[in-house]
Parts: C-alpha cells; sequence; structure tokens
C-alpha cells in the first residue's frame, strides 16, 4: 500500500525524473523530447506527420503510467516500442524512397536521420527497460 501514496502525485514525478541518473535526465529533457517534439514544425512532410502521431502516442500512453505509477517506471518503455518501432521502419522505408510518397527536401531528410538515430537509440533502451519490468523490475525511481 506504500506505494500508492505516489500515485497521481506530480511532486512524485518530479521527485522521481531527477532522482534518475543525470545522462538520462540530460537525455530525455534535452534530447528524446525535443527532437521528437520538432517532429511538429514538420506536419507538412511525411516523416514529420508520422513523427507526430506516434509523440502524440506516447504522450498520451506515458503521461497516464507516470501519474499512476508516481513517476518514471521502466513500464513507459512499452509505449515507446510499439511507437518508435513502426516509426523507425516507415523513416527507413522513406529514405530508401520505398514509400511511394514525395521526393524528400532538406529539412525532411535531416529530421529522418536524426529521428532515426535518436529513436533507435531510444529503442535500445526501451528494450532492456520492458525486459526488466517484464521480469519483475518493478521500481519507480524516487520511491523510498
Amino acid at each position: 500500500m506504500a506505494k500508492n501514496k505516489h500515485r497521481f502525485s506530480l511532486v512524485a514525478v518530479r521527485i522521481s525524473f531527477r532522482s534518475l541518473p543525470l545522462w538520462v535526465q540530460v537525455w530525455v529533457a534535452f534530447i528524446l523530447v525535443p527532437v521528437n517534439a520538432a517532429a511538429f514544425l514538420f506536419t507538412h512532410t511525411p516523416t514529420g506527420m508520422a513523427a507526430a502521431v506516434a509523440a502524440v502516442f506516447v504522450v498520451a500512453t506515458n503521461v497516464p503510467i507516470m501519474l499512476y505509477e508516481g513517476g518514471m517506471s521502466r513500464l513507459m518503455a512499452i509505449p515507446h516500442l510499439f511507437a518508435w518501432t513502426p516509426l523507425t521502419l516507415f523513416i527507413i522505408f522513406r529514405l530508401l524512397n520505398l514509400t511511394g510518397g514525395p521526393a524528400m527536401g532538406k529539412p525532411e531528410l535531416i529530421l529522418a536521420a536524426t529521428l532515426l538515430l535518436i529513436n533507435s537509440i531510444s529503442l535500445f533502451f526501451d528494450t532492456l527497460d520492458t525486459v526488466k519490468w517484464c521480469r519483475g523490475e518493478k521500481d519507480v525511481p524516487g520511491h523510498d
């Protein structure tokens, strides 16, 4: 029952985030989120639209998990797998010009390459966190 005291607390979420290793905080706040948020500036392109849809899915699924768990649970990795895997495949197909869409301009190409790199790294860590969570490592950083 002690775990429940953190549920639906924005303070607990903040404490949990700040208890993560500094490199993870920097990764999430200054790399992963901004790169994926940049997609909203490119919704006029196929890559931007696909990435924006994936980002909305991630936010719509991770915010409730974060609030329910009272912090940065490994469970948050699972929606990333469902969003970033198809997005990564789409970007690869787009880069190889296999989607039948319009040719990529330089801005879309830069966005696609950046998303491919960043979200592929994210997928690596998300896969590890998903396996850990499925094996029972359900602790939430910052909880006593």
